[in-house]
């Protein structure tokens, strides 16, 4: 059964304390020790999601990890490296994350998550999903108002605008999914629920239940 290791989420408590390249580069073999960890974990995610969504057969665990240097070039926090380990799996991998939704798996110690669907997509996808939700919202309702959906997730998560988008009634039965400007499922697991045996059942069948969504969503 595939694990995350205790070792990979104790591996990411110290480099959250030393966050430099010194500590870093002197403590690699614990980075490539985590980092194989979590390659196999994904690896064995997708060959699970492949038996429910059989478009992302081929995928590979590489395409879908996020580097673990941070690109600080932007952001007053100059931290070196993410204290997390990230991947988005998304048909043609992550840089397909602007045009598909997908499903994603976050590990860091007391912040581990699931999530997937679309996050924040770009206007002309953005625009397709109000269309569809105007001309079938219920269908979308029905989604996350499922017993599978439910099992796992409570709705839907993400920002919304303050006011009705251009074009749609304020009076529109679905106007505060319209309103929406992400549309994610969304699970959080504590340090104990990741080292669990059944860590893997339950992110894999928290992907399966939120496969109706991302089917909702791709267009």
């Amino acid at each position: 059964m595939l694990r995350i290791s205790k070792s990979t989420l104790t591996f990411l408590t110290d480099l959250k304390n030393h966050n430099d390249r010194t500590w870093f580069n002197d403590n690699r073999p614990r980075y490539d020790e985590a980092r194989l960890n979590f390659v196999a974990f994904i690896q064995g995610t997708i060959d699970e999601i492949v038996k429910f969504d059989p478009i992302f057969k081929g995928l590979e665990a590489k395409s879908c990890i996020f580097r673990i240097n941070r690109d600080t070039r932007f952001s007053h926090d100059k931290s070196v490296y993410k204290t997390n380990f990230g991947a988005f799996m998304v048909r043609g991998g992550k840089k397909s994350s602007d045009r598909f939704p997908g499903y994603y798996l976050h590990i860091e110690p007391g912040a581990s998550f699931v999530a997937g669907g679309a996050y924040i997509p770009p206007a002309p996808w953005l625009n397709a999903i109000r269309d569809r939700i105007d001309s079938g919202g219920d269908e979308l309702l029905r989604i996350i108002s499922s017993k599978g959906y439910k099992k796992y997730f409570n709705g839907l998560e993400g920002e919304k605008l303050k006011v009705p988008p251009r074009g749609y009634s304020k009076n529109n039965p679905h106007i505060e999914l319209l309103k929406m400007k992400s549309f994610l499922a969304e699970r959080f697991f504590n340090d104990r629920e990741v080292l669990a045996d059944d860590f893997y059942n339950v992110v894999t069948g928290a992907f399966r239940a939120m496969k109706p969504l991302n089917d909702f969503l791709t267009i």
